[in-house]
């Protein structure tokens, strides 16, 4: 009978242990270093856009995400709007001292939506549809919608030498959630809220530094977010 007891709660034990290995640790700071860039061509209504992600469950070195994301933009005549369709491809690493990583490959399509309300609140609607292939699963499919909010501090517009304050909040719905061999996804995926301080180094070239939390079904999690904003 104590054998007994005693597998019982080494079965226990190593539960527990390999639950909490596996789950990121939720009031560890995660940091996100991020570049984003446009390019519209001289004269046309296409261009290019894009952006380069590395994430990492502390502060440096455990990696979560290597992300690599770029597309071709339109902008309709008589219009604000932007379309982009694009290619991701995303290494994603486990929380932890385990190197496994899973790929995935990604199409999008999405749609910007600028918007100023008053003299100095500028938002931007983002509608993204994506087609994912992970490692290891069905083809999935997710839609995404993201509300910025700039708001100028120190001058009427975001040109150079502007201090802005940056929100978002950005909602994630999985469009299966079947992924093969009987696994199931929720149909919330996820959800990020993020703050900033913003300045603009020059007209094309602006910096944020901010704190976002990311909440999931199963975690929730604060990361650092430095971003370097580039329109060529």
């Amino acid at each position: 009978m104590k054998n007994y007891l005693f597998l019982l709660l080494s079965l226990i034990i190593l539960f527990k242990s390999e639950s909490a290995y596996s789950q990121p640790d939720e009031g560890a700071l995660g940091a996100w270093y991020m570049y984003f860039w446009n390019a519209d061509l001289n004269e046309s209504r296409f261009g290019f856009q894009g952006d380069i992600q590395y994430r990492n469950w502390d502060i440096l070195g455990d990696l979560e995400q290597l992300l690599l994301r770029g597309g071709v933009t339109y902008r309709p005549n008589n219009t604000n709007a932007k379309f982009t369709f694009g290619y991701a491809n995303i290494t994603t690493g486990q929380y932890g001292d385990s190197d496994e990583t899973v790929s995935e490959s990604r199409i999008y399509q999405e749609a910007l939506i600028p918007q100023k309300v008053g003299n100095r609140f500028f938002l931007t609607h983002r509608f993204r549809y994506e087609q994912r292939w992970v490692e290891n699963q069905d083809t999935r499919t997710r839609f995404r919608y993201n509300i910025f909010v700039n708001v100028a501090l120190n001058q009427d517009n975001l040109a150079k030498g502007a201090v802005y304050l940056a929100f978002y909040n950005e909602l994630f719905i999985n469009g299966q959630r079947s992924i093969g061999d009987g696994r199931e996804v929720q149909l919330f995926d996820r959800n990020r809220t993020y703050g900033a301080f913003g300045y603009s180094i020059s007209d094309k070239l602006r910096t944020q530094l901010g704190y976002m939390k990311q909440t999931t079904d199963n975690w929730a999690k604060g990361q650092l977010q430095l971003s370097l904003h580039h329109n060529y």
